[in-house]
């Protein structure tokens, strides 16, 4: 069997920079085994599975190297990219999605793609899991959580630049991952998001998440369109407004390499 495959580094004009995830197109699913031995052999933070089930619409399914996950954005970012650019697709996009709903999805005049996400806001956190605070080598000053994550609030944009992890102790917090966020300067709100429970342990740039940190800083700075950087080593930068209960998330994209893969 051949399948295409297509790498695409998402939230970055440039290649090498942003979050890389694999778009693999199908007419019908593959045996979830197989879709999972692809996306350990591809070893990027996701593969996004696509299949289109009329001209606009596409289920998506998206697995790390260890397992299939509820929800990725930098993916999602990328699977639309290749519909657009590499299947030539007008128009807007609707993902079904068995854990978060349709994700709505366009392509604006800059360039920039814009997914339309559920709004996941956190809620404060009471109980902080010890595994939290000796994860990280800087305190938070507060703790709140959603579906997804646990949410450190730092405070400084130093203290998210400068905290160092401990992968043993953020694997107790499964089946939670850990973005650590604070106020910026340059942008409205700097994270960094860590997930050594569910396929790694930085990631580079977490779309999904910002459904969760926009409503946070959104309301922390009574703002309803923000500018977010994600400061891995590879970095991005996201574009965030708030709509109703949607949170709109954006960025660009660059593709990296087109192929086959043989199963």
């Amino acid at each position: 069997m051949e399948l295409d495959i297509f790498i695409v580094d998402a939230f970055s004009k440039q290649q090498f920079n942003g979050n890389s995830a694999a778009v693999i197109p199908l007419t019908e699913w593959l045996e979830p085994a197989l879709m999972q031995n692809i996306a350990a052999e591809n070893n990027l933070s996701e593969t996004a599975f696509i299949r289109a089930i009329s001209p606009h619409q596409y289920q998506i399914r998206w697995f790390s190297p260890l397992s299939e996950i509820d929800f990725c954005g930098h993916a999602t970012l990328a699977a639309s990219f290749v519909i657009f650019n590499q299947l030539a697709f007008r128009g807007e996009i609707e993902f079904t999605t068995s854990k978060v709903g349709s994700l709505f999805v366009t392509r604006m005049e800059d360039g920039r793609i814009e997914m339309s996400f559920p709004n996941q806001a956190p809620a404060q956190v009471i109980d902080i899991p010890q595994a939290l605070i000796n994860g990280l080598s800087i305190k938070p000053i507060g703790v709140l959580k959603n579906r997804q994550a646990y949410f450190a609030i730092m405070a400084s944009e130093e203290a998210v630049r400068a905290v160092e992890y401990d992968s043993s102790q953020l694997k107790l917090l499964a089946p939670f991952d850990l973005v650590v966020t604070a106020k910026a300067c340059e942008y409205d709100f700097i994270s960094r998001y860590f997930w050594p429970a569910n396929g790694g342990d930085e990631d580079p740039v977490t779309g999904s998440i910002h459904a969760g940190l926009a409503p946070y800083w959104g309301e922390q700075l009574s703002k309803t369109t923000l500018v977010a950087y994600q400061a891995s080593k590879r970095g991005g930068v996201l574009f965030c407004q708030l709509l109703d209960d949607r949170v709109l998330v954006s960025g660009f994209a660059s593709l990296y390499l087109q192929g086959k893969v043989f199963v």
